[in-house]
């Protein structure tokens, strides 16, 4: 999802900082990148539809590219929200709940989430996550990196990405957040999308009301998003924890 760029706040503990797109990360550090409205709850429900594998690449057109070398892969994206002409499907996770994609490899392109998980060539480890399988993420953290020092890094400015942030820094310090708290936040950063969607051209506008209860479904997904880093792209799959 399209959003104007600024540099928020940094929090920081021992092990764990939350920092935005646009921070410094160490190399060797467990970087989570963090899309809840609508990047990788997209992705979590496409890989709970039978997907495979979810190649994320920094702009459509790269996502075109890739696609024109792998006529196989579904597109799956946004340009400003909404779905570009060619694409298979949108960056929707409502879209996405209706889909066969058993055994099937995707290409996903987006403003923020896809954009923001390439960025990092040389991480411990790189996982995409949301409220959807947050859950998942810590657990995976917990058996595979728990004495790392661990970068959540929020694509978007809105509530919802730092909420989820701060939702999984509890649970790798051992805490037990309470999942009301973070399904409030994801509301009022779709209050904010809207409120800025409201600002544009009717064709322009992204309707959020069918996203929004898989975004809110957190720990739906019992498994970690998994990234391998590549030159230009990142492969995710999902991992069962």
């Amino acid at each position: 999802m399209f959003l104007a760029v600024r540099t928020p706040c940094r929090e920081e503990s021992r092990f764990v900082s939350i920092v935005g797109m646009d921070a410094e990360v160490p190399a060797g550090t467990v970087v989570i990148v963090i899309d809840v409205i609508r990047a990788f709850t997209t992705a979590a429900v496409a890989f709970e539809r039978g997907a495979t594998e979810i190649v994320c690449v920094p702009s459509v057109e790269v996502g075109r590219g890739f696609r024109r070398q792998h006529p196989d892969r579904l597109l799956v994206g946004e340009a400003g929200g909404l779905k570009p002409a060619d694409f298979d499907f949108g960056n929707s996770p409502f879209e996405m709940s209706a889909a066969q994609l058993d055994g099937r490899r995707l290409v996903q392109a987006t403003s923020n989430g896809t954009r923001g998980l390439v960025r990092y060539s040389a991480p411990a480890a790189l996982l995409a996550v949301s409220a959807r399988n947050v859950g998942a993420t810590a657990r995976w953290i917990g058996k595979n990196r728990a004495e790392t020092p661990c970068t959540l890094v929020c694509t978007g400015l809105t509530a919802e990405d730092w909420a989820c942030a701060r939702y999984l820094s509890d649970l790798l310090r051992g805490s037990e957040p309470a999942r009301a708290d973070l399904v409030t936040s994801i509301l009022d950063g779709a209050a904010e999308h809207a409120r800025a969607y409201a600002r544009r051209p009717a064709s322009e506008r992204v309707d959020l009301s069918g996203d929004l209860p898989f975004c809110c479904d957190v720990d739906r997904s019992a498994f970690a998003m998994v990234g391998e880093v590549h030159q230009d792209h990142v492969a995710l799959v999902s991992v069962p924890c």
